[in-house]
């Protein structure tokens, strides 16, 4: 479907929109991230959005709030302790308090205000969160990429690859409407707006320009790793490397140390805004199975893949399977460096690998699920 049929369409009817997530060290940034493509998006539509988020370490509230939103901070509390968990969640811990008390919070922080439509994109909230907050919205959206939980939900997003409907044909009411899949994924604008460009300059690819992307918090420091990694590997000598970090990454100091001591020209770029431009522009990522994947997916980017948590695995694997990215496995991470050397050697003796790379990624999403997503948001009003 080309770009046309997906123009966002101004909405035409004052909604209000209130986005519960949390990004943190330990969360990353891809949640906070996406759920903002979306409030971005919805605001050009003539939304009003707000953003409830715990004030945890490394979050980004001040970002949020730079892109015009505003956003209720709830008071960032300890880890559950060590005789109380919630075992019913894997990732309950990230909520930091247990979700009877976040949901008092939240219905605190809505008030009497009167809510459209509430998003909650959070692995740490399920079914029991959901109906505490029904009396507080209109209807609901969960952001999900895990299908472990039962969701109490109008609308459902899962934008992985392999993802299917019978996912969570168990875990949500009859009538709510699941959108699985990349076709839905939540890109910004200018990837879809660049994705000509980008496939027009890999006619002839090759690996002159590398990205780097660990994802916004990179919290191991698998980025230190990459660049030492590299220096064994068989890269032209005038190799252009780019890495980019988010504000909050603890390791951005020893990352710019081992900068200096590259033999290739290596720049670091944090809080980098403009990662479509970098994407067209470069001609191998290495990069984490985050939510980063559709991006470069988007713009046909070749990447050498790494898991770097459980929640990435799944993708990481499905994108190996159909051939649109490389993947360094779990046991390949215990020696980067051969590892890398070795899918570097690949890519330089089979240039048509790269070709393959590029038409396999490429076909996977062409940028247009805000969109779709925000269709959808509009029907069921």
């Amino acid at each position: 479907m080309d770009a046309a049929k997906h123009e966002l369409r101004r909405i035409d009817f004052l909604m209000k929109f209130v986005f519960r997530t949390d990004a943190s060290v330990q969360i990353g940034t891809g949640h906070v991230m996406r759920c903002l493509t979306l409030a971005n998006a919805l605001r050009r539509q003539g939304a009003d959005c707000i953003f409830i988020c715990r004030a945890h370490l490394g979050h980004l509230l001040e970002l949020i709030r730079e892109h015009g939103h505003q956003v209720v901070a709830l008071t960032a509390l300890a880890e559950l302790p060590l005789k109380t968990p919630d075992t019913t969640l894997h990732h309950a811990r990230w909520l930091g308090t247990d979700w009877c008390t976040d949901a008092a919070d939240t219905q605190q922080a809505i008030g009497k205000l009167a809510v459209d439509w509430l998003v909650v994109d959070h692995y740490a909230l399920d079914q029991r969160w959901e109906k505490a907050m029904r009396s507080h919205c209109q209807q609901l959206m969960v952001i999900d990429d895990l299908a472990d939980r039962v969701h109490d939900c109008d609308l459902l997003l899962d934008q992985n690859l392999g993802r299917t409907a019978e996912d969570y044909k168990e875990l949500v009411h009859a009538h709510t409407t699941a959108l699985i899949g990349p076709r839905y994924a939540l890109l910004r604008p200018e990837f879809s707006s660049l994705r000509e460009t980008s496939l027009a300059r890999r006619a002839r690819p090759k690996v002159k320009n590398l990205l780097i992307t660990m994802g916004g918090v990179d919290k191991d420091n698998k980025t230190t790793e990459v660049l030492k990694s590299l220096c064994q590997c068989p890269l032209p000598d005038d190799c252009q490397i780019t890495v980019v970090m988010g504000p909050h990454a603890p390791w951005i100091a020893n990352v710019r140390m081992q900068a200096e001591l590259m033999p290739w020209n290596t720049r670091i770029l944090v809080n980098e805004i403009n990662m479509a431009k970098l994407m067209a522009e470069s001609d191998l990522a290495i990069g984490a199975a985050g939510s980063t994947n559709w991006e470069r997916c988007c713009l046909g980017l070749p990447t050498l893949l790494l898991s770097l948590a459980e929640n990435q695995k799944s993708t990481a694997l499905h994108l190996h399977k159909i051939g649109a990215a490389l993947l360094i496995s779990e046991s390949e991470n215990n020696n980067l460096a051969e590892s890398m050397k070795r899918k570097i050697t690949f890519i330089n003796e089979n240039p048509s690998s790269l070709d393959r790379l590029i038409c396999i990624s490429s076909g996977i999403t062409k940028g247009f699920g805000l969109q779709l997503v925000i269709a959808q948001l509009k029907l069921k009003k």
